[in-house]
């Protein structure tokens, strides 16, 4: 019964979320929402990796260009070939677009589980030099493949995507990553980033370990980038360069490493921060939103070096405080 309950409000809640932007926001601010809603999802998935399991990879756009690429691919030169009657109608073609994301988010994780093995015994500044290695490999091997448009990009990708969809796999990714953190592999997640040397003495091997947290993360970035070229209608391998993956990383870092709620916090703000200084390039005819965007960062990091939340949830300050008759009080 609580797992109905739980059910019912999620369902609710995404419902409520996509009515009420899709009928009250414009095209513009409706953009700004999902672009916030994939960012989430790729803070949180990689906030697995650099937060939980205490790895540094910077290769992360990488994985969301192949769900991107496998999942556009699926519904843009494939789906117009099949004849079955019931795949022309509109919940055929939201359950192809179902299935595409889940075949995009796959491929992203065998992919991560390639990069994985022969990367994830390194260590440190080791690991972050290969894993940018093995994104930027990703993204010219997409650059040279014909058929899907190589340096020209995919056109042509039907629109399936929007706020529902990107709000409802938002909360379940959430969920979900926040019950696997919660569960034994995420106790292992957390002992391997706390001593690795310890974990391994325990009999528990630590590559396998942190391979598993690798391709959690990877199989959720090629969700995201599904959603992405769906919501987009249009990819580019220019698009998931080393600028994507170190803003990936920086909303992580700056949200908290280890902490879910930080890396959504870190999103909204980042993506929003970008988009709510357009403005002022009008006014002074100098583009300084990376200007800003950089000071912003160096201001925060200086100022808070453990991330905005550190480790912690955003419900863990609220049970410092202990209901009393007279109100809330320490």
């Amino acid at each position: 019964m609580r797992q109905i309950k739980h059910l019912f409000i999620f369902s609710a809640l995404v419902l409520l979320m996509g009515f009420s932007f899709s009928n009250f926001l414009g095209i513009y601010h409706q953009t700004i929402l999902a672009l916030c809603g994939i960012n989430i999802i790729l803070a949180v998935s990689l906030n697995l990796v650099n937060g939980f399991t205490g790895q540094f990879s910077l290769g992360h756009a990488g994985f969301m260009a192949v769900g991107a690429y496998v999942s556009a691919a699926l519904t843009t030169l494939w789906l117009p070939t099949l004849t079955n009657p019931f795949l022309m109608t509109e919940i055929g073609v939201n359950l192809f677009f179902l299935f595409a994301l889940l075949a995009g988010g796959i491929a992203a994780g065998l992919t991560g589980f390639l990069v994985g093995v022969p990367s994830l015994r390194l260590k440190g500044d080791y690991l972050a030099v290969v894993t940018l290695g093995f994104g930027e490999i990703i993204r010219i091997f997409i650059l040279n493949i014909e058929p899907i448009g190589g340096a020209r990009g995919l056109i042509g990708i039907p629109q399936l995507s929007n706020l529902y969809w990107i709000f409802g796999f938002v909360l379940l990714i959430c969920i979900w990553i926040h019950r696997i953190v919660s569960s034994i592999p995420g106790k292992q997640f957390m002992a391997v980033r706390d001593d690795e040397t310890a974990t391994s003495a325990m009999g528990l091997s630590t590559t396998r370990i942190k391979v598993r947290s690798f391709v959690y993360a990877s199989f959720f970035a090629g969700i995201a980038g599904g959603l992405f070229a769906h919501y987009i209608a249009y990819l580019n391998p220019a698009t998931f360069n080393f600028n994507y993956s170190f803003q990936i990383v920086a909303m992580v870092v700056l949200g908290g490493m280890g902490s879910l709620t930080g890396s959504v916090a870190a999103a909204i703000l980042l993506t929003g921060l970008l988009e709510a200084l357009r403005p002022l390039q009008d006014l002074t005819g100098v583009d300084l939103r990376m200007v800003i965007y950089a000071l912003t960062l160096i201001v925060l990091m200086l100022t808070r070096p453990e991330g905005m939340f550190g480790r912690h949830e955003i419900w863990e300050f609220f049970k410092k405080f202990k209901k009393s008759p007279q109100g809330f009080v320490r």
